[in-house]
């Protein structure tokens, strides 16, 4: 095991239940193709990332393209994404991670140059943020437990970084923003992304 690990949170490939604000504009079957592509882009960017990997499914642990050769494999625990991740971040820490940095599966510019910048920021910060453009963030990474960052947070909403940040703020522990990037969770957000709008321009 090294010091270091990755959680990467991934939606089972249940209908209905992936990129349903894609779905309400969309299809729920074009909602589904478009998150497989998001996963395929993900996986590709983060496989050769040399650390613990770990997948945390939302409901069930799968046979997919995230071989067990490579990625450690648990499910999600929790009422609501706060509480899945502090779960994550929790049972990582208790098996003796040092640092560790979770991302979802939404934002296919997430690399191993970003990887990378984010475990070297927390040599000397104690939060790690990557702000999303929609108000949210794509990454969080930390060196150990801070709860508070996950409670009464409006989640899925503009206010989710800001809200991070607050705390950071309130409870005196510095942090470091990387660059912002964009995450796919809506029909507006595939213009950032050509690989992702054939299967939209096919559609309409």
């Amino acid at each position: 095991m090294t010091q270091n690990a990755l959680i990467i949170f991934v939606k089972n490939l249940i209908d209905g239940q992936v990129k349903t604000r894609l779905a309400a504009t969309l299809s729920n079957e074009e909602a589904m193709d478009i998150y497989k592509q998001l996963l395929q882009k993900v996986h590709r960017n983060v496989e050769s990332f040399e650390t613990d990997k770990i997948i945390f499914y939302s409901n069930f642990i799968a046979d997919d393209i995230w071989g067990n050769n490579l990625f450690q494999k648990e499910i999600q625990e929790g009422n609501d994404l706060g509480a899945r991740m502090k779960n994550a971040f929790k049972s990582l820490f208790t098996g003796g991670y040092e640092k560790i940095v979770i991302i979802g599966t939404d934002c296919p510019d997430i690399d191993e140059t970003i990887l990378k910048d984010a475990f070297v920021k927390l040599e000397n910060h104690d939060i790690v943020i990557g702000p999303a453009t929609d108000g949210g963030y794509y990454l969080l990474g930390m060196k150990k437990e801070h709860p508070y960052l996950f409670q009464n947070i409006g989640w899925s909403t503009e206010v989710v970084l800001k809200q991070t940040i607050d705390r950071c703020d309130i409870h005196q522990v510095s942090y470091f923003l990387l660059p912002e990037l964009s995450d796919i969770d809506e029909e507006k957000d595939l213009v950032h992304f050509e690989s992702l709008l054939l299967l939209n321009k096919k559609s309409s």
